[in-house]
Order: C-alpha cells, then sequence, then structure tokens
C-alpha cells in the first residue's frame, strides 16, 4: 500500500524500535511508497511512512532491498557530501562512508550481509539515520 510521506520533525526525529516477522508488511508499503515516489527517492525508512519500526528500503541500482532491524557493521574511507530527503525540504552537508557493511533480516526473516560501496552505500547510511532519529 502506498502510504504518505511524513514531514514532521518531531516524529520524525524519534528513534525506531526493532521490527518483528509480524512487520514483513511495512517491508511492503516501502516497495509500493518508493515505487510511487522513484522520481524523487532511492530510499525510504518507515519513519517517513508513519511507523517507527527499524525498517528500511535501499535501492542498489540493480535492486531494492528492504532491511528489517539493518546494523552497520563496518565502515571506511569518510568522504563530505550533501543529501536532501524527501521528507525534508532543501539540502544539507553531512559526512558518509564509501564503502560499507550491513547485516539485516531480509523479507523472508533470513539474516544477510550486504557489502555496498558508493551511491548504494550512502542512501543506506541517510536511511540507517532516520532510524535513529537523525536528520540530514
Amino acid at each position: 500500500m502506498v502510504r504518505p510521506i511524513i514531514k514532521d520533525v518531531f516524529f520524525l526525529g524519534q528513534k525506531s524500535v526493532p521490527a518483528t516477522r509480524a512487520d514483513i508488511q511495512i517491508g511492503k508499503d516501502l516497495q509500493d511508497t518508493l515505487d510511487a515516489n522513484r522520481s524523487d527517492c532511492v530510499g525510504m525508512a518507515a519513519n517517513m511512512i508513519g511507523v517507527r519500526k527499524n525498517v528500511i528500503i535501499v535501492s542498489t541500482g540493480l535492486a531494492d532491498v528492504v532491511m528489517f532491524n539493518p546494523i552497520l557493521r563496518k565502515k571506511k574511507t569518510p568522504y563530505e557530501t550533501e543529501e536532501s530527503c524527501l521528507s525534508l525540504p532543501g539540502t544539507r552537508k553531512t559526512t558518509r562512508y564509501r564503502d560499507i557493511e550491513v547485516e539485516y533480516h531480509d523479507m523472508d526473516w533470513k539474516k544477510q550481509r550486504l557489502t555496498l560501496s558508493g551511491w548504494a552505500a550512502q542512501i543506506c547510511q541517510h536511511e540507517l539515520d532516520h532510524l535513529n532519529g537523525i536528520l540530514i
């Protein structure tokens, strides 16, 4: 189901809580909502659709990956960049890492590890920040 994009800074600034298997629908809603906003968006966190759960979706360029309870395990090569967000106006400066490794549960609730570089790594880090209530 396509959900409206939340722009309430107070809500977005709150930390999300762990997801469970019962939250699989959130991943489907994130996919539908990302598809509906594809021209302006390359990733989303559940709080952007009004759900304070640790769920994100990241467009890797090849596929969209839904991650439940993602954890950043490795990061290297920091750089400065500017980002925008569907939930916030304008762009903001931030520090990201070119190469990361993230651990998460997939849509079948299987534990996965994924190494991302460049643009996909940047998107993932932006969405991970959302889960921690960090707004860019």
